[in-house]
């Protein structure tokens, strides 16, 4: 069964917090973090959920007006026994579809090969790399993706 792909609601919350937690750690973002997303989802925040009677994945957007070119990904996550599912590539291709004609940039960390592999499948390719970004001291690949290339 291919999980549903919708609009975070404000029941969700709990949910994303715990699969956050499970992703990411120490690197997890806080309740409080979450808390402020939601706050700005009317504004320039889209969190889209992948749903199969619970919340299996999920995709973050810093999507500011149209007059600006650039959106990016601030955080994605597929928990990790739903992984190689296509959950992934589903939710991405969700974000993209609310991309069209923008650029489109993100952060991987650099070990992380199989999400970096998911992003150049859908045509991303790295751009630059920020050296020792995370706390544990590994370096950022940033990849970016337009429509038009």
């Amino acid at each position: 069964m291919r999980p549903a792909i919708r609009a975070a609601r404000a029941d969700d919350q709990p949910a994303l917090v715990a699969l956050d937690e499970l992703c990411f750690g120490p690197q997890a973002w806080s309740t409080v973090g979450w808390s402020d997303e939601f706050e700005r989802l009317s504004e320039d925040r889209v969190i889209l959920v992948a749903d199969e009677g619970a919340v299996v994945g999920y995709v973050v957007l810093l999507l500011p007006p149209v007059v600006e070119d650039v959106v990016e990904v601030l955080r994605i996550a597929v928990a990790p026994d739903e992984r190689r599912t296509g959950i992934g590539g589903q939710l991405m291709t969700a974000a993209l579809d609310r991309c069209a004609g923008r650029t489109v940039l993100l952060e991987v960390a650099l070990s992380n090969e199989s999400a970096r592999g998911l992003y150049a499948g859908f045509g991303f390719e790295e751009i630059s790399r920020r050296r020792g970004y995370y706390g544990d001291g590994e370096d950022a690949v940033i990849m970016r993706w337009r429509i038009d290339e």
